[in-house]
Formats: C-alpha cells, structure tokens, sequence
C-alpha cells in the first residue's frame, strides 16, 4: 500500500489538501483510508462528515478516521500494570485506575506512530493519506522511533539478554537487583514496534507531501522543512501551493500580494515539483469545494515492498547517502573494503536549503551526529568509514560532504 503523508506549516492548508486529496483518490477508483491527527475534528469539518475514533465511510472509496490518543493511553497504561503485577505487589503498590488520567507528554506520538503503522500494513486499502501536524511537529514525530530504539538500545543492550538465567545470580553478587524478565520483554517489544514504524517511513511506497502558501513566512517555513526531511531520509513527491490568488487583478490592494507569490512559487519551482493550488474566496467545506480545488493525484505504487511487510530493521539508505571515493574496479574486487592507499572517502549527505552557519558534526565511535539548522540526528557511519578519520567537510550545492581517511593503523596495506 502507498502512503502519503502531509505535512505543512501551521494554517497552511494541510488538512484541507489532505482531505482533497483523498476523495480524488477514491472517485479514481482508488481504496483509501484518510488518517487524521489533531485532537480535534478538523477532518470532519473539512468533508461535511463527522470523524471519530471509529473507521466511517465518507463517499464511495474512501474510509476516514482520527487517532484517539486518551483511549491508547488508557489502553497501554493497563497493560503495563498487567505485566508489572509482581513488582508492583511487592512494592505494595496499589494500581493505577486509567479513566483517572488523560494522556501523559508524548503518548500523543506515539498514538500517531502505532496509528500509522497498522494502517500502512493493513491489507483492505490501497492508499493511506495521513493528515499530519504541523510540520514542526511532524518532523519531531518522524525523529521519535530512531531516537528511542538508539536510547533502548543504549539503556537495555540486547546481548545482555542472553544472560537472562544468571541475573539472579549476578545480582546476589553485585549486592544489587538486576532488571526483571519483564523489563527486557517490554524493551524488546517495543523495539518491534519503533522498527516496523521506522520502515514504513522508509519504504519506497512512502513519501511526504508539503502544502504551504506561497509568500515570506511560507517560502523560509518549506526551507526548514525541507532540510527537516533531507537529514530524516524521507522522499517528497510535489510541493503543494495553497490560496494561490488569481492573476490579472489590476492596480488593486491584490497586486502586491499576488507579485509575491509569484516570486515565491518561481523559487520553489527551482527545487520543488510545485502544484498550485488556487483561492476558492472561502473556507473549502465539503466535498463539491474539495473537489474544485483539483489537487495533484497520487501517482500509482511502484509495488509492494518487503521491507514495511516484514518490519525489518532500517537505516539511512546506501543510495541516498552514497560514499565516494573508491574505484569501482576496487569495490567491486574487494567486496568494498578500502585499504590503507585507497585516499580519501566522501560521504554525501543532502540537505537542500541547508546553510553552513547552521551545521554541526560531532562524532561519537561509529556513529556521527548531524545538526543542520533546529535539527539533529545521529547516525551509524557505513562500514567502509569505521575505520577512517574525519578529514574536513564543506557544504557544496546543497550537499553536505564529509570527508574520511583511511586510518593506516586499522586497514591492511596492499602488498
């Protein structure tokens, strides 16, 4: 199944465009399902049909719903009471009643994240459109399962579970409790989960599409999330412009802003495939006014992909940031592995819009933290750059460029 997920700066129009986009797709003879994420029903206003929790059939074709992120709370707060029961008892802890609280900070997300998870593996549609917050908040959410598998990771080491008979032993030893069986179960649960996540946002069937109004705010608001996205690995299909004004106005108050969006759009067209999308002179309600606003379609899937069925564990991909600097002829004869008078390596990282005053490099071990402007991720390096040492980086056409040397202490030399 495709999945598209639309993202864009607050007030832009997203969930309008998302909404639109989805009743194309079904009146195309598509089966979608149109996946909603704020708290309140902005989806329902938008299509004239109420949206809940619950799945509801909009027009023919298209399947709406919202995430309900208190009842997955309350949901996973009584599970987790569940397992803990024998902890819990004997620290004579009472339980937790769930309809007495709301939603705790980032249950929100990961609502979103399990929400969008199940619907991209479901089997009884062909296209998924996420209306997503905004794009701020988006690209945080995008962050979420790569950062907490890497904190998992650091905190519940998986090899330590092969020890799992001789923990009590060992913490009679230390003079210290050791973590219980059902920590390192919900630790390597939860790792599922954030790793069938991180492929769906992955897999080629997935990409993101950005709706924002052409003009100042909206033109550095598509640049920052358009390095957002680079540094995430996530592909965009169009550039989405909403309330485009009308040409030919005359000397009016409407000149001005409409020779500003047309310098903006002339901009994004230089980087972005842009699709306007023109003012209707009103707040779009319903699905006549969705449909006049003739959004772009959604080009078919290239195919299933295996990576999302199989929830396999993924990374920043080979060919997005590709490492240079080798002979193919080398490559190829050596299985990849440099030696110590290969020269120097070049990783190439995109990152359009980014700016040098904006980046960062630190690297720790075998991995490498990126900053570029309000964002940062922090990365495996590849194999062939494990052994080598950060040379210098320059920031050229929109590409971040890393430059390793082998390390003759670590690499064999050739005779």
């Amino acid at each position: 199944m495709r999945t598209l997920l639309i993202t864009g700066p607050g007030g832009s129009g997203r969930t309008t465009v998302a909404a639109a986009t989805a009743l194309a797709a079904a009146r195309a003879g598509t089966r979608v399902l149109l996946l909603g994420t704020d708290r309140t029903d902005t989806l329902g206003a938008v299509l004239g049909t109420p949206v809940g929790a619950a799945p509801v059939e909009v027009a023919e074709g298209l399947t709406a719903r919202r995430v309900d992120a208190g009842e997955d709370f309350r949901a996973d707060l009584a599970a987790l009471q569940d397992r803990a029961a024998s902890a819990l008892g004997l620290l004579g802890a009472s339980r937790l009643d769930p309809e007495e609280f709301g939603p705790l900070p980032g249950a929100e997300e990961l609502s979103v994240l399990r929400a969008l998870r199940d619907a991209a593996l479901s089997r009884a549609y062909d296209l998924l459109v996420v209306d997503l917050p905004p794009a701020e908040r988006a690209l945080a959410l995008f962050a979420l399962p790569e950062d907490l598998r890497r904190a998992l990771r650091r905190l519940l080491p998986p090899e330590r579970q092969a020890a799992r008979a001789l923990r009590p032993v060992l913490g009679r030893l230390a003079g210290v409790p050791m973590p219980a069986e059902w920590l390192y179960g919900t630790a390597a649960r939860w790792d599922t989960e954030l790793a069938a996540v991180e492929a769906v946002l992955a897999d080629r069937d997935t990409t993101v599409r950005l709706v924002a109004e052409p003009g100042p705010a909206g033109d550095e608001a598509v640049r920052t999330a358009g390095l957002g996205l680079a540094l995430r690995g996530l592909r965009t299909d169009v550039l989405v412009a909403g309330r485009v004004l009308p040409e030919g106005v005359g000397d009016g108050w409407l000149a001005g802003p409409v020779a500003q969006q047309r310098k903006t759009l002339d901009e994004w067209r230089q980087t972005y495939d842009v699709h306007p999308v023109a003012h209707l002179g009103r707040d779009p309600r319903g699905p006549d006014d969705l449909t006049a606003l003739a959004v772009p379609g959604v080009p078919a899937a290239p195919g299933a992909s295996a990576s999302a069925a199989s929830g396999a564990t993924v990374g920043p991909a080979a060919a997005e940031w590709p490492v240079t600097g080798l002979p193919h002829s080398r490559i190829r004869s050596s299985g990849g592995t440099p030696t110590a008078d290969d020269g120097v390596l070049v990783w190439h990282i995109p990152l359009p819009g980014a700016r040098r005053e904006e980046l960062d490099l630190i690297r720790h071990g075998d991995e490498i933290a990126v900053t570029a402007g309000p964002f940062r991720r922090t990365v495996p390096l590849p194999s062939a750059l494990r052994r080598c040492t950060v040379d210098g980086a320059a920031l050229r056409e929109g590409e971040l460029r890393i430059r390793f040397r082998p390390d003759p202490r670590l690499w064999p030399r050739t005779p």
